[in-house]
């Protein structure tokens, strides 16, 4: 286990250096450093590490959402408004129904298997994005707008739409068929994530002003408490919809709403725990990548995943109609709302596993997104924010 920690971060930064001297992502040599080692290729990565594997990329996605949290000011995303609202969902839904359409007729699956097809395609990465929002946030990108703030917000959501959805169609590819519950859920576990992030961080400030605690055993506390929302919402999951990694950004939140210098203060903290939680997350994401899969994929799953593409971006621009975004602008929000990885990487080989009979495609189409998607948002996020977006 030790031998295999030891080639990820050497061979991943290596590899990340590499690729970010060359003006490309340092995520895709992270990927690219977790396709080699993992078990498809070289096989050096320790089964001990590959069966927390999923653990450990939900760790990694939960550090890189508390760093958001603390990040995001309330009053950016009032102004952002109906804008957030709509990326939430209508992007995808677009994606999703383009699937449904063009699947069938380009890999010859039946419309159910399309329609769970479409909703492993559909998530966009917060992995990718979160961290690339920040950074513009920062350097004052899009500021003046909340851009960032919108992307961000919305691709969050985003993701348990998708994850509803795609629990709800393997319902009905079982014969259990699809119940509105499904859908009313969604609201139901961000309305729940919420007050438990909002009562979670009032709490927590009242005890950080009141007890003298170091701020690095207060990063622990906040990050206990967000393993505590995930486990909550894995033990409810049966009984009340609860969205916990929506609790953690609000935790956030609500520690920058209540206790600002405090928070700018564990933002920081936050910072240098990504630096060894992301290489982690993209190189597990990697390993996960079956390369015999890859290989099979053929010129209909590209073009499907292009063409779902480019019926996403129609919805990432219906959702923006009567913003006061200019065009450099909006195609900004279009190229980041494309990056796929954590995701995809997390359920694609759940049809496969259930055996769905277009199991082997549905995962060969999930790991070529991974493979076209995450690079060409992480390059086209990175490559054109300093052109198209006004610096404050």
């Amino acid at each position: 286990m030790l031998f295999s920690l030891s080639l990820i971060l050497i061979i991943g930064f290596s590899l990340s250096g590499i690729l970010n001297r060359l003006k490309l992502p340092g995520l895709l040599g992270m990927i690219l450093t977790g396709i080699i080692l993992g078990p498809f290729v070289l096989n050096l990565i320790s089964d001990d590490i590959l069966n927390i594997s999923a653990e450990l990329r939900k760790i990694a996605l939960i550090i890189i959402l508390t760093r958001a949290g603390l990040a995001i000011d309330l009053a950016d995303l009032k102004r952002v408004g109906r804008p957030a609202f709509l990326m939430c969902f209508v992007p995808a839904t677009f994606e999703i129904l383009a699937v449904v359409v063009l699947a069938p007729r380009l890999l010859g699956v039946s419309l159910i298997e399309a329609a769970i097809m479409g909703t492993v395609l559909a998530a966009v990465s917060p992995a990718v994005i979160v961290p690339r929002m920040l950074h513009l946030m920062e350097s004052g990108h899009g500021k003046d707008k909340s851009i960032p703030q919108l992307i961000m917000a919305g691709a969050s959501v985003d993701d348990i739409y998708v994850i509803v959805l795609f629990t709800a169609f393997i319902g009905m590819y079982k014969g259990d068929g699809f119940h509105m519950a499904s859908l009313i859920s969604i609201p139901i576990s961000i309305i729940i994530g919420i007050i438990l992030g909002v009562v979670s961080g009032l709490i927590l400030v009242k005890v950080f002003k009141r007890l003298h605690i170091r701020d690095t055993v207060k990063v622990l506390v906040l990050l206990s408490t967000a393993f505590i929302f995930v486990s909550i919402e894995e033990f409810a999951s049966p009984y009340v919809p609860i969205s916990g990694l929506i609790a953690v950004m609000a935790m956030g939140v609500t520690l920058l709403k209540t206790y600002e210098v405090l928070a700018k203060r564990l933002k920081g903290k936050f910072s240098k725990i990504w630096v060894g939680a992301e290489i982690l997350l993209f190189v597990l994401v990697g390993a996960a990548v079956n390369i015999n899969y890859l290989a099979s994929a053929g010129f209909g799953a590209a073009l499907l995943i292009l063409l779902a593409l480019v019926i996403r971006v129609i919805g990432v621009q219906v959702s923006l109609l009567r913003t006061p975004l200019n065009l450099k602008e909006r195609a900004f929000c279009s190229l980041a709302y494309i990056p796929k990885a954590t995701v995809q990487a997390a359920i694609g080989a759940i049809p496969l596993s259930m055996g769905i009979a277009a199991g082997d495609t549905i995962l060969t189409v999930a790991v070529l997104a991974i493979m076209i998607t995450a690079p060409l948002g992480a390059i086209g996020i990175d490559a054109t924010y300093k052109k198209w977006l006004v610096r404050a």
